[in-house]
């Protein structure tokens, strides 16, 4: 019997220590089973919808380009002629799908008051009259920039048109000033008082050509800052073209809404759509950029012989800066503006009949009328301005700026308008009838559209679910994994 209890006994202590041996096995053994904690769920439900949210987002951009490739192939078939029914070239099926986009956002900060500013910008504008737009409507982002109460320009009197108007002769001045209240102050001179208290003339200086906001702010603001007055000339092409949206959105006001024409330039150009209007219910408008100075630097060569290179030479030297090139080349490269004549078989190719009514606004064509005849053939209802205006016109003869002015009002109100150079008028003008457009594709299946841009807004953030959901599980299992709860057993 003694050895039976030797046999049970620990070798190092009683059969009461064995015991609890066992004892302690059965009570391990028989523990419960610890729950999983909300942190490892609530990680793996975050991967789990970070996962679905980028495969969502790919295939909501995979449907978002095959729709847009469908839209587009839908117009390839038209001119394939799958589509059977008739195109009418005088309207665009498209131009319902252009809105406008200048409207100020409610948080644009109010324009800052002349005494608040950091002082008076004044601005030369520099070229034509659409260039000089352009100048303009870059200053007052400049102004809105700099904090700057910005002064009415300058136009410009010394380029090749020598032109003396100013700019109250062209726009409305109360207009301007009233229309951008809100943006930019605006007053039609420096205060004499305030001129009489400066110590230095102000400060002149020529900015960089597509300068960012950056360097206004870093190059310009000091030198305002220290001088009061300060005047940058030859404003043109002076602001970069990208820029904040709603730096841009004030750049479209200030182009296509507060530079409002005078009343008499109004009154006439409408008068002459209205005399448009009355013989043919749509007509075609061209501007025809083909006077001299336009030739001469373009470099191009338009079949003029020795005369033509030897006058368009001599008119090219006034700008120092342009190099030789290659006539034959740029032609080929398709380059050079195109000729009435190109301009009206361009027009017949693209199905306008012989009996459309054209407008063609242009200055002195290079040629004169031995230039235009052809596309005079090809179009008999060919009209201009000193055509249709008659006695009107006399009281603006002089004045090359506000005679484009005039040209601007019909082509604006045209049906169709056609170019033969990509100039500043061509560019300012397509805004103005898109409307200052950004383009918004109407798709064909709204609901599944809205869709896939909820589902846009979960793949921005999939990447951050996934990541989040990772370090929650790993933080739990760590944690679980230290603590001796993930398979360990007292044995």
């Amino acid at each position: 019997m003694s050895d039976k209890l030797a046999l049970l006994q620990h070798p190092g202590g009683s059969l009461l220590s064995h015991k609890h041996e066992c004892c302690k096995w059965r009570s391990s053994a028989a523990q419960p089973r610890k729950p999983i904690s909300w942190s490892l769920i609530c990680g793996l439900m975050l991967f789990c919808l970070g996962m679905i949210s980028l495969f969502t987002g790919h295939v909501a951009s995979d449907l978002e380009w095959y729709s847009q490739r469908l839209m587009k192939r839908r117009s390839y078939f038209k001119l394939e002629g799958i589509n059977k029914g008739p195109i009418d070239i005088w309207q665009s099926d498209y131009a319902k799908y252009f809105y406008g986009c200048s409207k100020r956002s409610r948080n644009f900060p109010l324009a800052i008051r002349a005494r608040s500013s950091n002082g008076y910008l004044l601005i030369a504008a520099s070229g034509g009259l659409n260039q000089q737009r352009t100048g303009i409507s870059d200053a007052v982002v400049v102004a809105r920039i700099l904090n700057a109460t910005l002064v009415i320009p300058e136009l410009d009197h010394r380029s090749y048109w020598k032109d003396d108007s100013d700019f109250a002769n062209i726009f409305d001045v109360n207009w301007f000033i009233s229309y951008l209240a809100k943006d930019v102050t605006i007053v039609r001179r420096v205060p004499d008082k305030f001129m009489r208290s400066m110590d230095k003339p102000p400060y002149t200086m020529r900015v960089p050509r597509k300068s960012p906001p950056e360097y206004y702010l870093d190059q310009v603001l000091p030198i305002l800052q220290r001088r009061s007055v300060l005047q940058l000339t030859k404003f043109d092409y002076r602001l970069a073209n990208n820029i904040d949206d709603e730096l841009q959105k004030l750049r479209c006001r200030a182009n296509y809404h507060a530079l409002r024409f005078t009343k008499p330039i109004q009154e006439l150009g409408q008068k002459l759509v209205t005399r448009m209007r009355a013989m043919a219910n749509r007509f075609i408008a061209v501007h025809l950029r083909f006077e001299p100075d336009m030739l001469a630097f373009s470099g191009c060569y338009f079949g003029g012989g020795d005369k033509e290179r030897n006058e368009l030479g001599e008119i090219r030297k006034r700008w120092e800066t342009l190099t030789d090139v290659d006539a034959d080349e740029k032609r080929r490269r398709g380059r050079c503006p195109l000729t009435p004549h190109e301009v009206g078989l361009m027009l017949r190719a693209l199905g306008f009949a012989n009996d459309s009514y054209i407008y063609v606004a242009s200055g002195e064509i290079y040629g004169g009328e031995e230039t235009l005849r052809p596309l005079r053939d090809l179009f008999p209802n060919f009209y201009t301005k000193e055509m249709l205006a008659n006695e009107d016109l006399k009281p603006f003869l002089p004045f090359s700026s506000r005679l484009a002015a005039i040209d601007y009002i019909v082509c604006d109100e045209s049906d169709v308008f056609v170019t033969n150079n990509n100039g500043n008028m061509a560019k300012i003008l397509a805004g103005r009838r898109y409307q200052i457009a950004l383009y918004r594709l109407h798709m064909c299946f709204p609901f599944l559209f809205l869709c896939i841009y909820i589902f846009s807004i979960y793949y921005i953030f999939s990447v951050v679910m996934i990541l989040a959901g990772l370090y929650l599980t790993i933080h739990d299992c760590l944690l679980g994994f230290e603590g001796g709860t993930w398979g360990t057993r007292g044995l």
